[in-house]
């Protein structure tokens, strides 16, 4: 039992005197004397929170304000049992007032629960009952609810206490705020003989099961740049866990007692009361800014937080990204530290052994047969062989990491604690050991698990240090909703997919890269280029800083000049492809060419590929999808013939598109010829390369037999036709109708109406006038649209084919409504014009605010400039979209510089609607927003 708060303050005793003047006359049963006490109460207590707001100092104070605010909390529900124990002392006889959990360990957020328990004589009578009446009824007037299950006796008190590993938990800080005191002691006194002692494994295995479950459900990562502050790993319950299970097996001293033994080191310590006190000074403001019991770390709140602890923009990083890096630096301190009490529980045989790096390596070595080499196993996982072992040769920090790799071990937590105390000995000639460089190819290029054991090594401080550009990124984070993971922790998981593919594991879902991966012979410098491809953020231009970072790093590891160019310019141009298959006319010789003329050779295009995979894929869940898929196989299957040939790039991209284009007409319309010979004819003339270089086999029959069952039925005019599509996972929107101006401008229009997110659209206008144009489309949880309603997409197929027949008018409007997450980024629009990229139109590439009915909007005004559109491609990072136009002016592409400033001008008011409106919504609400960092 921890010690009894002492009401010594002097606003304790004015809250008591001011307390006993309200009730002198008539007491609790008066009305008004009841409303008097409260009210004093209340204020008394708005006293102590502004009391410990005051102990928040920039980065730090929260642990303090914590403390604080317990205290005073504990001081008004003291007086207000005492006031009500005075008038009904028979009633309040043997009842004791406590706190439990965080609440009994003296700490507290603005509005966390306040864990309390009345405890009762177990001859408790009617008159018993009516004070605890009162006490909770009073309690509830203060907004502080205990619920009904908080009024027990000892022996209830103690049976809950076995059953359930939280009421354990609760009990180890159980705290005396008023009443019979004694009681308090007894509970105290019969929790540790009848329910602490013997039970010891018992418990520490259900509160790490409870722990396991905790963390699924928040999420597994402690890297996920929303993090999930009190219940996400590395957060305040993990430290909160270790001191419990310190508290329920070592004692109040457990810690003390911990240094004494070496387990934690004195800087151990100092880290988890640096942890402790930044992570509830965040949470006091968090809990301020959200007005209630909010624990998640939004981006919404995340400026106004790293603004008000502190952090301020460098040249490098800005003052929130500062800040959230600060938070997952915390987060690895915290993980370090539980598994070093883990070892501890593990070596007193507390608790079972778990498998954390083995749980990746099925293929388990038994401990008899293991070769540890000059290692040792102890307590069956890895450890150094004697405390001087990484003195006497310091090539042992990454030699030990090789061997777990290979022998699939588990690291003992105190050697990754010594690896942490003895990163000195990681200087410029250990960075140019060849045999450090030997070990580290070894995890890199030959461990089973890459990703678990380069995440170790990181978060033991030694992959940062080895290699100091990694090391910068670490922990970085990027301000935008389309990382949902730190710049590490991403770097990491690519390395893990990327072995995965390898392994032959993703066939369906990555079938390119799984078919190309074994033909790749640069098979080290495409793993480097996946490790460094992301060092270059926050030095400039990511790609080109990352290219040259690359260099560096590469030569100090030993590789030779061609092999570290290979490494960067994979990383200068790791871009590229996505930007070519997302952004561009694949369809376009020009865009094919260019590509080409970049990448050079078919080994590059297969490092290429396989890079821009799993850098996409591990950016995070739902951002790789089927649409991106297949844009990639498309320009993949458009750019390996041109390569594989030699001359002008140009000619060889036309007549490859050219061939492949051929080759589809003809299996189509070949096979139509049997039964529908005069469609056929028809079919095999009316649409251009474009259509039959940019679509799949299945794409080319599907839109045929449309087609032709539209014509069969007379209904061409308006023709429309939906289907979900698996493989791309959106659904599929078919309209063949005649062609007129503004109709794709209409048509985005009328599906922003119905609340379709267009993923992927192709125009295809044709030789007789008519369009095919076709709509990929999502719901707002990234579905396909309607997937689950068909009367969704019926009602979308009628109202379609009323806009396009003109039989009614689309409706528009700009809406600029946004999730609140979504309102914290200052999102700055840009425009860029180019007749370099298509040799018949201009590409106008509009980026700005993502929102409902943007591409419409923009359409739309392209439509009102008189412009005509030929291809759209649209593009979203998070909050940002950036889409893509190919336009024309009577054909031809814009050189007139004022109507291409007058178009300029009209595209930008689109982008930047709402940008001011978001400014004023913020300041009137006190919040400060952040720009949106670019980075990708």
């Amino acid at each position: 039992m921890t010690a009894s708060f002492l009401p010594a303050s002097l606003e304790s005793l004015k809250l008591r005197a001011r307390l006993a003047s309200a009730m002198s006359q008539d007491g609790w049963d008066s009305p008004s004397a009841r409303m008097a006490g409260l009210a004093t109460l209340r204020a008394s207590l708005e006293i102590f929170r502004k009391s410990a707001n005051t102990l928040l100092a920039g980065d730090h104070g929260g642990a303090a304000a914590a403390h604080a605010l317990a205290d005073g909390v504990s001081v008004c529900l003291g007086a207000l049992f005492d006031s009500l124990a005075a008038e009904d002392p028979e009633g309040a006889r043997g009842v004791a007032l406590c706190a439990q959990g965080g609440f009994g360990a003296g700490e507290l957020a603005p509005y966390s629960d306040v864990d309390l328990m009345l405890l009762k004589p177990g001859s408790a009578n009617g008159k018993t009952d009516e004070f605890l009446q009162r006490v909770l009824y009073a309690l509830w007037d203060l907004k502080i609810d205990v619920g009904g299950g908080a009024c027990r006796t000892i022996e209830e008190t103690l049976e809950l206490a076995r059953e359930d590993a939280s009421e354990r938990t609760a009990l180890l800080s159980l705290r005396y705020i008023a009443g019979n005191q004694n009681r308090v002691t007894k509970l105290a006194k019969r929790f540790r003989d009848e329910v602490v002692s013997g039970d010891e494994i018992a418990f520490v295995e259900a509160k790490l099961r409870e722990r396991d479950a905790r963390i699924e459900k928040a999420g597994r990562s402690r890297y996920t740049v929303e993090p999930h502050l009190k219940a996400g790993k590395g957060g305040l319950r993990d430290l909160q866990l270790m001191r419990w299970l310190a508290l329920f097996l070592y004692g109040a001293d457990a810690f003390e007692r911990w240094v004494g033994d070496r387990l934690l080191s004195v800087d151990d310590v100092e880290r988890y009361v640096a942890a402790d006190d930044f992570l509830w000074t965040v949470r006091f403001h968090l809990h301020q800014l959200a007005g209630g019991k909010d624990e998640r770390l939004s981006f919404e709140l995340q400026p106004e937080i790293a603004k008000r602890m502190g952090f301020e923009d460098t040249e490098t990083e800005s003052g929130v990204e500062r800040f959230m890096r600060r938070y997952f630096f915390t987060a690895m301190h915290v993980g370090s530290l539980t598994r070093l009490v883990c070892s501890k529980l593990e070596a007193d045989s507390r608790k079972a052994k778990p498998k954390n790096l083995a749980r990746f390596l099925p293929n388990m070595l038994t401990l008899e047969t293991a070769d540890t080499g000059s290692f040792i196993l102890r307590d069956g996982r890895l450890d150094f062989a004697n405390p001087t072992q990484i003195a006497d040769d310091p090539a042992k920090l990454m030699q030990f990491f090789h061997v777990a790799a290979s022998r699939q071990f588990d690291l003992h937590p105190e050697a990754v604690a010594r690896i942490g105390r003895t990163l000195s000995h990681v200087d410029d000639d250990y960075r140019r050991d060849p045999r450090v460089a030997r070990a580290f190819f070894a995890v890199l290029l030959d461990a089973p698990a890459p990703m678990a054991v380069l995440r170790l090594m990181t978060e033991a401080g030694l992959l940062g240090r080895y290699i100091p550009e990694y090391g910068d990124i670490v922990a970085r984070t990027q301000f935008n909703m389309y990382h949902r993971y730190t710049v590490d922790e991403h770097t990491l998981q690519a390395i893990g997919l990327l072995r995965e593919i390898e392994q032959g594991l993703h066939v369906d879902e990555h079938p390119l890269s799984t078919g190309i991966i074994s033909e790749i012979k640069n098979r080290r410098a495409l793993h480097l280029a996946v490790l460094l491809h992301d060092t270059g953020k926050g030095n400039g231009d990511q790609c080109i800083e990352g290219a040259a970072r690359a260099l560096t790093a590469c030569e100090r590891l030993g590789l030779d000049a061609e092999e570290s160019e290979l490494v960067a310019w994979l990383i200068e141009n790791h871009l590229l492809m996505s930007d070519t298959a997302q952004r561009r006319d694949i369809g376009d010789p020009r865009t094919i060419a260019d590509f080409a003329q970049v990448v050079g050779s078919v080994e590059r295009l297969r490092l290429l590929t396989v890079l821009t995979v799993v850098d996409i894929r591990s950016v995070g869940p739902g951002v790789w999808n089927g649409w991106k898929a297949q844009l990639m196989r498309d320009l993949y299957a458009a750019v390996e013939p041109v390569l594989q040939r030699s001359g002008d790039a140009v000619e060889l991209a036309r007549e490859a598109l050219a061939e492949k284009a051929d080759a589809g007409r003809s299996r189509v319309c070949d096979r139509l010829q049997r039964s529908y010979p005069e469609f056929a004819d028809f079919w095999r003339e009316e649409l251009d390369d474009t259509y039959w270089v940019t679509s799949t086999e299945e794409d080319r029959f599907r839109h045929a037999a449309f087609a032709r069952q539209a014509r069969a039925r007379g209904d061409d005019e308006a023709a429309t036709a939906i289907r979900v599509d698996r493989r791309r996972k959106a659904t599929e929107l078919m309209i063949w109708t005649e062609d007129r101006f503004g109709l794709f401008a209409d048509l985005v229009s009328a599906l922003a109406r119905r609340g379709a997110d267009i993923v992927g659209a192709t125009i295809n206008t044709t030789r007789s006038g008519k369009v095919l144009d076709i709509f990929y489309i999502q719901d707002a949880g990234s579905q396909p649209f309607g997937w689950d309603d068909p009367y969704l997409m019926d009602e979308l197929v009628a109202y379609v084919r009323e806009i396009v027949s003109g039989a009614r008018e689309v409706e528009r409007s700009r809406e600029t409504a946004l999730k609140r997450s979504g309102a914290a980024f200052k999102v700055t629009p840009y425009l860029n014009f180019s007749n370099d990229l298509s040799d018949s139109a201009t590409v106008i590439e509009a980026s700005g605010r993502d929102r409902p009915g943007l591409l419409a909007d923009l359409s739309d005004m392209i439509a009102k400039q008189g412009l005509s559109l030929h291809s759209a491609r649209i593009d979203g990072y998070g909050e940002r979209a950036t889409d893509v136009f190919y336009v024309t002016l009577e054909g031809a592409q814009l050189t007139d510089e004022a109507l291409k400033a007058e178009v300029e001008e009209a595209l930008m008011n689109v982008l930047s609607e709402g940008e001011a409106q978001l400014e004023a919504q913020a300041a009137q609400r006190g919040i400060a927003r952040a720009p949106a960092s670019l980075l990708r």
